[in-house]
């Protein structure tokens, strides 16, 4: 009987002293403000506050708090991880899946009321902004389209999501000739992706952007050749950790960012919304392109690699998310304007098109209403696209 007590004292006393030793290092540890490899910012100290106690949303931000900030939770992350697969067998973590080096996350089933949504939103769009003209659009595959099926994961149904979109748009289209499909498909692999990320690669992209300027009819203007660079010069970004580095917990060999510059990117300004947005008594006043005192910025912010507010190399392009954008291109060889519905992706195709556009305006419905759009932009005589990928498409319920 003595020897069983002795054992229960032992086992209590280690547990208390675990615990203890956990509180001791969460208090002394530092603390971070963001999670480079989750690339999101963490869970800050809640205020103890009577209305917080009462709602109970003191309770809930304290236990985020306490999970984001737990000794040595990286390495917990990554114990997890080599359990799951190693251990238990599972082929992804987290939905997150590695083949041959590549990092890709599921994506299943195929949301048909989301592709119908988007074509609404496509068409409700052209009807308030550009009737008269012909939008072209274009789906750019996710890492999916090249890894699941052939690996045994699930996937949607590329094939019927661009034959729904299709025949959606045509459906809510008082037009037939309203929307024109744009195939940039062919022409893509696996290679043209980051290994821990999910966009594509710049410089693996020339014949994308061939492909998309000779559909819009611009493509006598571009001076290089599909899957040429030699009209560019090649600027490298190292230790690149893209999104799905810090979602799978795995270890992964960094990427390399690639990306283009020449004399008409260097001479290229951008101007976005945000950056623009007055405070102090000029609150919501927005400095307009034309307007003295316009901000304007390079098409590549480097700046972005030293600023603690940007967790994602990959927004050097173009300065990476943004409700509304235009890039001026002053050494384009036509004065063209070019209208771009966009997501991320977006962002390091653009640079590739401003030898044909004195003028492409990047609009992300994820940040800004549709309602609003016409406050800033003028659509008359534009050329109009919307480029979107398969993520997007099968979720655009986060457009505004």
């Amino acid at each position: 009987m003595k020897e069983c007590k002795w054992k229960q004292r032992i086992t209590i006393y280690g547990f208390v002293l675990c615990l203890v030793g956990v509180m001791v290092l969460m208090v002394i540890s530092p603390k971070e403000t963001v999670s480079r490899a989750e690339r999101r910012r963490l869970a800050e100290k809640p205020r103890l506050t009577a209305k917080g106690l009462l709602d109970k949303s003191f309770m809930d931000d304290t236990e985020k708090y306490l999970l984001d900030h737990f000794p040595f939770r990286d390495g917990l992350r990554r114990i997890k991880a080599y359990f799951a697969y190693d251990v238990l067998q599972q082929k992804e973590n987290n939905d997150i899946y590695v083949v041959d080096g590549h990092a890709s996350k599921l994506e299943y089933p195929l949301n048909e009321s989301s592709v119908k949504r988007l074509a609404a939103k496509m068409n409700q769009l052209r009807q308030q902004y550009f009737p008269e003209q012909t939008a072209r659009y274009a789906i750019v595959p996710d890492k999916n389209y090249f890894l699941a099926e052939q690996n045994g994961f699930p996937s949607v149904d590329y094939e019927r999501m661009r034959s729904l979109l299709s025949q959606e748009l045509q459906t809510v289209s008082a037009s037939d000739s309203a929307f024109a499909y744009m195939e940039i498909t062919s022409g893509l692999t696996i290679d043209d992706y980051y290994h821990t990320d999910t966009h594509w690669r710049q410089e693996r992209i020339l014949d994308v952007a061939r492909c998309a300027a000779d559909a819009l009819g611009v493509g006598e203007f571009l001076s290089f050749s599909s899957g040429s660079q030699a009209a560019f010069t090649q600027n490298q970004i190292k230790d690149f950790y893209g999104v799905y580095y810090g979602q799978a917990a795995l270890p992964m060999e960094p990427d390399t960012i690639v990306y283009l510059t020449s004399e008409v990117t260097d001479a290229a300004r951008v101007w976005s919304l945000e950056e623009n947005m007055q405070s102090g008594k000029d609150a919501g006043k927005v400095v307009l392109p034309d307007e003295e005192g316009a901000v304007w910025k390079a098409v590549y912010q480097t700046e972005k690699l030293e600023d603690e507010k940007s967790l994602d190399k990959y927004d050097v392009f173009v300065g990476g998310a943004s409700s509304l954008q235009v890039i001026r291109s002053p050494k384009a060889a036509a004065k063209r304007r070019l209208i771009l519905f966009r997501d991320s992706y977006t962002s390091s195709l653009a640079p590739l098109l401003l030898e044909a556009y004195g003028e492409i305006v990047l609009i992300d419905l994820r940040y800004i209403d549709s309602a609003r759009i016409g406050t800033y932009v003028d659509f008359a005589g534009a050329d109009i696209l919307f480029l979107y990928n398969t993520s997007i498409v099968n979720h655009s319920e986060m457009l505004k």
